[in-house]
């Protein structure tokens, strides 16, 4: 029911969009579990080679994210959407032919290019449509739906690795969810957004101008989610090997579970807090909530400790998440959304992708609690960073934002 003065979220393009954004995600972290033993399984590949094909798909992905957004402010983000829906069912399907393992490295580097074409498409089209005074709420629930893929999809990939045909039936799966994908793009009712004057003169220059690839007012917030992203991704990567020194392994397989639920009922909460209250009222606390909750995983010696542990990270993780990109997005113009959402996506990313190799090296020469143990000033540093730079600016950059947006209507 909508609230009388209130403006509309629940639209059944929001609802789309939010199902085309799961189903992608879901892809996503069905091959990154499975892939490896994939190439293990069939090319005989060595650890080391199989981790390049799992991690390919992110460089692939970056590299689609940083055109994407020029793509979007020239083009529309719904044309752009189309196209890279259509390459990533083709290369969803190429997985079935994928012959060898110089071929199954293209395919993937390939895969993650168009994986983030769509998702930077999907989440500039949320922006586009959520109201300004409900950003934070809006971004909040559609990006639930990527919290509940990446729980849904290493259970289901876990699953299917030890049958018969395991792999076959995932690329089918796969390929069944993206066709999907494409179905429902046509019943999205949408405008495309044409490049305005401004756009024009921005993208009719022949001369290479970075501000056409990435979005300065986005870029605070971004290098925040840059630093936390780094922090988190250790617990991503190296839970397995951490639970299985420390003697957790059964509490720890319920880490994720644990994590994704406690996401699932506090964004509905933070969402509209920062609508109300603006961001700051919600990243401060989840940051210092994430900061308590990586001491006491660094330190968990029973399971009520660990799964506890799985509570504050996500909490303040994973509530982060979304307000720094509602964030991002708030401060932005309106014909700009696409540039702002690549950029955030690029720079979480980074730190996602740097974090592995980089606190790989610190296990092999600190352990892996004292590891996690260094992460709390890491992030206590992105904190301090964000009071010192973004929270004054958000508050300058939303308010001319706004007036903008008014005297545009």
């Amino acid at each position: 029911m909508r609230h009388e003065g209130k403006e509309q979220l629940w639209t059944k393009n929001f609802i789309m969009m939010s199902i085309v954004n799961f189903f992608i995600t879901l892809i996503f972290f069905l091959l990154i579990i499975t892939i490896a033993s994939f190439a293990v399984e069939k090319y005989e590949a060595s650890t080391s080679a199989a981790g390049f094909v799992s991690s390919i798909f992110v460089i692939g992905a970056l590299f689609g994210r940083l055109f994407a957004g020029r793509v979007i402010t020239s083009f529309g983000s719904k044309k752009t959407l189309f196209y890279g829906l259509f390459f990533f069912i083709a290369l969803t399907l190429c997985y079935f032919i994928a012959m060898s393992m110089p071929l199954l490295i293209i395919i993937r580097l390939l895969h993650g290019l168009s994986l983030g074409v769509v998702t930077t498409a999907t989440g500039t089209i949320i922006a586009q449509m959520i109201p300004n005074s409900r950003k934070g709420e809006g971004i909040g629930y559609y990006s639930m739906s990527g919290v509940l893929a990446s729980s849904i999809g290493p259970f289901i990939g876990l699953l299917l690795i030890p049958t018969t045909y395991s792999f076959q039936a995932i690329f089918t799966l796969n390929a069944i969810l993206s066709i999907c994908c494409l179905l429902m793009y046509f019943f999205i009712n949408l405008e495309d957004y044409e490049p305005s004057a401004k756009k024009s003169v921005e993208g009719s220059s022949k001369r290479f101008n970075w501000r056409n690839y990435i979005e300065p007012k986005a870029v605070p917030v971004s290098l925040i989610a840059l630093i936390i992203g780094f922090s988190y991704s250790g617990v991503m990567s190296f839970l397995a090997f951490y639970i299985e020194e420390i003697n957790l392994v059964k509490a720890g397989s319920l880490f994720f579970f644990i994590y994704s639920i406690v996401v699932l009922f506090s964004r509905p909460f933070t969402g509209p807090l920062m609508d109300r209250r603006g961001a700051t009222i919600v990243i401060v606390p989840c940051l210092i909530i994430f900061a308590l909750g990586m001491v006491l995983f660094s330190q968990a010696s029973t399971g009520v400790l660990l799964l506890t542990s799985a509570i504050l990270i996500g909490f303040g993780y994973g509530n982060f998440n979304s307000v720094a990109q509602a964030l991002a997005l708030k401060v932005t113009e309106k014909h700009r959304l696409g540039l702002a959402t690549a950029t955030y996506y690029i720079l979480f990313d980074i730190g996602l992708g740097i974090g592995p190799f980089v606190l790989g090296n610190l296990v092999s020469l600190l352990g892996y609690r004292m590891m996690f143990l260094l992460m709390v000033p890491v992030i206590l540093l992105a904190l301090v960073l964000y009071m010192i730079i973004v929270r004054k600016k958000q508050n300058t950059d939303v308010i001319v934002t706004e007036q903008r947006g008014h005297s545009l209507n």
